[in-house]
Order: structure tokens, then C-alpha cells, then sequence
């Protein structure tokens, strides 16, 4: 009998390898994986879904965020097609062809996620699936005695389908009535829901009376943040009043990197050692953090026109860094920053230390 064994790979091997970075539906905002959108009935989270959804599928800005176009699937299952018509003329009256919308579809147990890969081989350049809400797909086997188990089972079952495709997934769900400090603690259920899931984002009225929402955005591919949202009642649509951080704005964190991109610009390409590379920064950084930097904003590079790639000879690891100018392509980030988007022809070359 042959035993299974542990797949495993070395750490320096994995340091090598060439890997493509993080798919960003929304920039900076919405990463490819599996996310539970949670907030209390009836406060909007539909109406901002479908937002997000019209988005995606016409290949808009989301409050000055760039998406990424492809085919939306999104599964409004609490609505009917006349609702769901309704609002959709509410909010456009040229809907993109790329978004597909539905009202019914199985549970996890009897074959949704068979149904989902169905679609993603009929729409290959799909992106981006809601499913609303988690409730009416769990069905009537959600009363399993092992809670946490039963939750974790659930959202890990749709996480591995966007995992495969390099999609996000976004559940919607509701919160608890019991309140904490932490809203994502609100979320209803066990932690094993957002456990299991790549984020978490929280929408809710501070206070009675509000006219302003708060979304909480968490999660392992983004920085925490809390954007305010106000309803414009002409257009029905949701628009940003302020965020706490600058998203997909980052870099500005960074004097290092962006003296490197300022660098870059004027030489276009760099190749040579860390060290070789702080010296000629004239920064007080040691090598092997600009090389971890390098590496944890490889995303955000790429945005403003900066590929790399690493290679290793013998002990000495070198990295070549090209810039490539899209001042052109410049978009407005959250926060009133600008930066330059890079197109989707641009792949990352490598990882880095």
C-alpha cells in the first residue's frame, strides 16, 4: 500500500519562484479569494452589491478605485425579477452584457457548487460572484450540533472555487444583535465564518438616525480600513465621503520606494545587488528590508509602472527592476491621492526576499 505523503517545497525554492501577484477586482479594495460582506437587513448591502457588480461587468471605477472587467455572476436570491428590474433601472439604463443575474439556484448540499462551475467554464473571463445571501444556500443542514464546523465547512467549500479561479467570491450575510468594539466580531455565526474566508466587511449605521454608513474592510490581501458612505438619492447610488486611509495608495508610506520609483523614472531599469541598490538610493535601510519591501509592495509597484524580477547566483541574490511610464493612465485612489495604473499586460516577473 502507498502511503501519502506531505507535498512540500523548500523555503528558498518558493522565494524563487516566479508568481503572479495578488488579482485585485477592485484596486486595493477587493482581492481575488473568498469574502463574507455582512451587515443588518434592509440597510442597503443589495443596492451596493449591485453597484459594485455594475462596476466590475463595464470595467468602471468604484469610487475612484479601478476594477478589473469580467463577467459578474451575481445570485440575488432573497429578490424577484421584478425587484431585481426595478432596481437595476434605478441605477443604469444600459447594463453592461458581462453581468448575469439570478434568483434561484442550488444549496451547497445539492449541487451549487457544481452550478458555479458550470458557469466559469461557459464565462471563462469571469471575475467576480455574489452570492445573496449565505442562508438560502445553506439550505436546512446549517443545524449541525459542531457549529464552528458546519460554518468553516461551508465558506471553505466556495473559498476553494475562488481559490481555483483566481476569483473573489463575495457571501453576504447578516450580523448578530449583540454589539462589540470590533464589528467584524458582529458578523453572525461562528468565527469559523470568517475564519475560513480571505475577508471580512462590515456595513452599518453607527447610530439611529445616521444618514452616513460605515463599511470595515479586513482582510490577508488588504489594509485595514473604514470607508463612510452616503446614499445619493438621485442616482441610488452609494458614494464615498471619506476613507481613513488612502487605499491603493500605500507607496506613500514608503519614502524608500518612492525614491526608487523616482529613480527608475529617470534610468529606467536597475540591476544589481540590495545593497547595491540602497547605495545607489542613498537610503538608511538595510538590504535585506528594501528586499522585503520590495516584495510586500509588489502590487502596488506594478500600479505605478515597476516590474522585477529576482534571480540567484550562488549566495547573492540580484534583482532587475524595469519602469515603464503610464503617467497616461493616471486615476484618483481613495484618499486624493493619485497614482498611475498599470494595464493588465503587466505581469510580475518574480518574488523577492
Amino acid at each position: 500500500m502507498i502511503q501519502d505523503i506531505i507535498e512540500t517545497i523548500s523555503a528558498r525554492k518558493l522565494l524563487d519562484m516566479k508568481l503572479p501577484p495578488t488579482r485585485f477586482v477592485v484596486q486595493g479594495l477587493l482581492p481575488q479569494g473568498l469574502h463574507v460582506f455582512a451587515g443588518p437587513p434592509k440597510i442597503g448591502k443589495s443596492w451596493l452589491l449591485l453597484q459594485l457588480a455594475l462596476a466590475v461587468a463595464s470595467g468602471k471605477p468604484l469610487w475612484g478605485l479601478e476594477t478589473e472587467q469580467g463577467s459578474v455572476l451575481s445570485l440575488c436570491l432573497e429578490d424577484s425579477r421584478s425587484r431585481l428590474q426595478q432596481r437595476l433601472s434605478s441605477l443604469t439604463d444600459d447594463p453592461p452584457e458581462q453581468l448575469y443575474l439570478a434568483t434561484l439556484s442550488h444549496t451547497l448540499s445539492d449541487g451549487l457548487c457544481e452550478q458555479l462551475e458550470d458557469f466559469l467554464q461557459e464565462h471563462d473571463d469571469t471575475n467576480l460572484i455574489i452570492i445573496d445571501t449565505l442562508q438560502m444556500i445553506r439550505g436546512g443542514g446549517s443545524g449541525d450540533s459542531n457549529q464552528y464546523a458546519s460554518d468553516y465547512q461551508d465558506v471553505s467549500r466556495l473559498k476553494s472555487i475562488a481559490d481555483e479561479h483566481d476569483i473573489a467570491i463575495v457571501l453576504v450575510h447578516y450580523l448578530r444583535k449583540r454589539a462589540a468594539d470590533d464589528p467584524h466580531v458582529t458578523i453572525s455565526g461562528t468565527t469559523g465564518l470568517v475564519g475560513a474566508a480571505d475577508g471580512s466587511y462590515v456595513l452599518r449605521r453607527e447610530h439611529i438616525g445616521d444618514r452616513e454608513l460605515k463599511l470595515y474592510v479586513r482582510g490577508r490581501d488588504v489594509e485595514e480600513s473604514i470607508l463612510t458612505l452616503a446614499r445619493d438619492k438621485e442616482l441610488n447610488e452609494w458614494s464615498l465621503v471619506s476613507c481613513d486611509t488612502a487605499i491603493g495608495d500605500a507607496l506613500k508610506k514608503e519614502p524608500a520606494l518612492l525614491k526608487l520609483v523616482e529613480y527608475l523614472k529617470t534610468v529606467n531599469s536597475f540591476h544589481g545587488t540590495a545593497s547595491q541598490l540602497t547605495e545607489t538610493l542613498g537610503v538608511e535601510m538595510q538590504p535585506n528590508v528594501l528586499s522585503r519591501k520590495l516584495g510586500k509592495y509588489r502590487q502596488e509597484l506594478l500600479n505605478v509602472g515597476v516590474s522585477f524580477h529576482s534571480s540567484r547566483t550562488g549566495q547573492q541574490r540580484f534583482l532587475s527592476l524595469t519602469y515603464r511610464d503610464y503617467d497616461a493612465m493616471t486615476i484618483s485612489y481613495l484618499g486624493g491621492a493619485e497614482s498611475s495604473q498599470s494595464p493588465e499586460s503587466v505581469e510580475n516577473t518574480g518574488e523577492i526576499e
